[in-house]
């Protein structure tokens, strides 16, 4: 538009010098030299009204006497009316970085460093223009962030918060993709930089894992203990029980060396009757007889008794006496 203006400008003037120069001068030519420049100028002015560049990573958003019209423009060389003016809107990601001061629910002060990626939605790039403009950053952005951060912080308590901080930041992104989606932008990404607590919080709070970790490392040791403990008693009756497999055994074989013993003598018992026996009843009283006088050396009893049918020979061995003189003798 600016330059449409200028054109029309340089025209004028253009016209209105070579009008002055044929008055003053009255010739033609020179009068026509002023002229044909202005026309030039003018031209060139209008001409490049005409064409419009838009740099890479922009939306032209395209308004005809300050009305916006319902399409946009890409990167590059677009041809409009000289009329028209176009807005760059810059639809590459881009940071938001905050620091805001909240609470928790249990009326602890934190101190978040919060960053949000975003970028504009390049097909609604004339909606944007058109109800917020180019501002959108301080009339819509930086508000939204600082109620999600603020709100969703006052769901938790300070302790929690150090634990949860992951469900804080989705639960922070979650509330800002829906309430800038209804501006046309896009969320692209979230964080929680930092979180600082007051120097009396922080204290209490290392107080305490101090106090859970000797409780935890005194439960540890006590639950080392009694699995000792356990252990022991097991073994003791592992032993107990093994002692008491032992004796069974020990005693078990000194029944069956008992038994094999007592198996034996019984055994040799019977072998002894047997052989008793078997002998009496081999040796007769003529069997007796024989053997004795083979062992006999000659030499007869002093005594000697008789009956019709025994006949028994008493001596004492190694006498002298002949035959003739023991059988004279008689009791």
């Amino acid at each position: 538009m600016e330059k449409l203006i200028i054109g029309v400008i340089l025209l004028a003037v253009g016209l209105l010098v070579g009008a002055v120069v044929r008055y003053n001068t009255g010739d033609k030519k020179k009068a026509l030299i002023p002229t044909v420049l202005g026309i030039i100028l003018a031209v060139v002015c209008i001409g490049s009204a005409c064409y419009t560049s838009v740099p890479t990573g922009h939306t032209g958003v395209v308004t005809t006497f300050g009305r916006v019209e319902n399409y946009t423009l890409d990167a590059g060389i677009h041809g409009k009316l000289p009329w028209q003016k176009v807005i760059n809107l810059d639809n590459r990601v881009q940071k938001a970085a905050v620091t805001l001061s909240c609470f928790s629910s249990d009326i602890q002060e934190v101190t978040v460093a919060y960053t949000l990626n975003y970028q504009i939605s390049k097909e609604n790039a004339m909606t944007i223009y058109s109800t917020i403009g180019t501002t959108y950053f301080d009339t819509v952005i930086t508000p939204n962030i600082s109620e999600a951060v603020k709100v969703m912080t006052a769901r938790y308590t300070a302790e929690n918060l150090v634990s949860s901080r992951d469900d804080l930041s989705e639960a922070i992104e979650g509330l800002l993709r829906d309430k800038l989606a209804h501006y046309n932008i896009v969320v692209v990404g979230t964080s929680i930089e930092d979180m600082d607590f007051t120097d009396a919080f922080t204290n209490a709070v290392e107080a305490k894992q101090v106090a859970a970790q000797n409780k935890l490392q005194a439960e540890i040791e006590q639950a080392r203990k009694t699995m000792e403990q356990q252990e022991q008693a097991k073994r003791n009756v592992i032993d107990a029980n093994a002692a008491a497999e032992v004796a069974k055994i020990q005693a078990e074989a000194d029944l069956a060396v008992t038994k094999i013993q007592a198996d034996a003598a019984e055994y040799a018992g019977q072998k002894e009757a047997a052989k008793n026996k078997a002998i009496a009843e081999w040796l007769t009283e003529d069997l007796l007889n024989y053997y004795y006088i083979q062992q006999w050396n000659g030499i007869l009893p002093n005594y000697y008794m008789g009956s019709e049918n025994v006949s028994t020979i008493v001596g004492l061995p190694g006498t002298q006496e002949s035959p003739q003189n023991a059988g004279e003798q008689t009791p």
